[in-house]
C-alpha cells in the first residue's frame, strides 16, 4: 500500500441510486476517492461497478444521491421533492475535465492515426495550439512504448497497442482522476500483462485512479482500497490484503473463491 500526504477528496458520490426498466442497478452507493489513490472495483458481472463508473463519468444519469467531483457539485437530490438535478452545461463540462475514461473496446477513431486519435481531443477540448498538441501526444506515445505507431491506424495495432493508444489520449487531457472500465477485457491474456505495466507505471506516478478489474492479483498488488460490489450495493472495502486475502463478508469470500476456481 503506498502512503499519500493531505489527500484532497476528487471523487464524493452519496446515497446513489440508478435503475434501469424499473431494476434497480446500484442502491444507496456511498464512496470516496481522494488524490493519489488507487481504488479497485470488483465484482461479478452485473453488480453494478461499471454502471457507477459510467455515472462518475457522466455517460449515465443518476437516480437519486448526490456526485462532487473536486469539490464541484455534478448532481444533486432536493430533499423535498426527490427530483435530481445535475449542474448547469458549463459546469458539466468542467467537470468532465477533471475525469479521464479508459473504456474495454478502445473507442478509437478507426479513420484517425494514431497520433491525430491523441492530438484531436487537445485541440477541440483544450483549444491547444497544433503543434503543443502533437508535442503532448509524442510524450505521451514515448511512455507507451509506442514512437514508431505514430502514423498507423486502430487496424493496425494489436489490442494492446490500441489500449495503450487510448490511455495515452485520456491522459492527453490531463485529468485529476483516470477511471479504467475493465481495461483488460477485449484483450487475450498475452496482451494483458502490458496494460497492466502501464497502469501500474501510473499508479507509482501517484496518478489518481478508478479502476474497474478483475484481475484479482494486479488490483491487490496496485490498490490503496478495494471495493466488491454485489447486487448494486457496495458489501466490503478495505485495504487489499483485507478485502482480498481476509474477507469478512461471506459473499465476499464466495465470489472470491468461484473467480480463483
Amino acid at each position: 500500500m503506498r502512503y499519500k500526504e493531505k489527500p484532497m477528496e476528487v471523487i464524493s458520490v452519496r446515497n446513489v441510486g440508478k435503475s434501469f426498466g424499473g431494476i434497480p442497478v446500484l442502491r444507496d452507493i456511498s464512496l470516496s476517492v481522494s488524490t493519489g489513490e488507487v481504488v479497485s472495483i470488483i465484482g461479478s458481472s452485473g453488480s453494478g461497478k461499471s454502471t457507477l463508473l459510467r455515472c462518475i463519468c457522466q455517460l449515465e444519469t443518476i437516480d437519486s444521491g448526490a456526485i462532487s467531483i473536486c469539490g464541484e457539485d455534478m448532481a444533486s437530490t432536493d430533499s423535498g421533492s426527490g427530483l435530481v438535478s445535475y449542474a448547469d452545461k458549463a459546469t458539466l463540462k468542467h467537470i468532465r475535465s477533471h475525469i479521464g475514461l479508459v473504456f474495454q473496446n478502445f473507442n478509437l477513431f478507426p479513420h484517425f492515426s494514431v497520433l491525430r486519435n491523441i492530438t484531436e481531443a487537445q485541440e477541440v477540448v483544450l483549444k491547444l495550439p497544433h503543434g503543443q498538441a502533437v508535442e503532448t501526444a509524442r510524450t505521451l506515445l514515448a511512455k507507451m512504448g509506442l514512437t514508431e505507431k505514430e502514423n498507423a491506424y486502430p487496424c493496425e495495432l494489436s489490442g494492446g497497442q490500441q489500449q495503450r493508444v487510448s490511455i495515452a489520449r485520456a491522459l492527453a487531457l490531463k485529468p485529476e482522476v483516470l477511471c479504467f472500465d475493465e481495461p483488460t477485457s477485449a484483450l487475450d491474456p498475452e496482451l494483458t500483462g502490458e496494460i497492466l505495466k502501464v497502469i501500474k507505471d501510473l499508479a507509482a506516478e501517484d496518478m489518481t485512479m478508478v479502476v474497474v478489474t478483475h484481475e484479482m492479483a494486479f488490483a491487490k498488488d496496485i490498490s490503496d482500497r478495494v471495493i466488491f460490489m454485489d447486487d448494486g450495493i457496495i458489501v466490503e472495502q478495505g485495504s487489499p490484503d483485507s478485502v482480498i486475502s481476509h474477507p469478512t463478508h461471506e459473499r465476499t469470500r464466495q465470489f472470491l473463491t468461484r473467480f480463483m476456481e
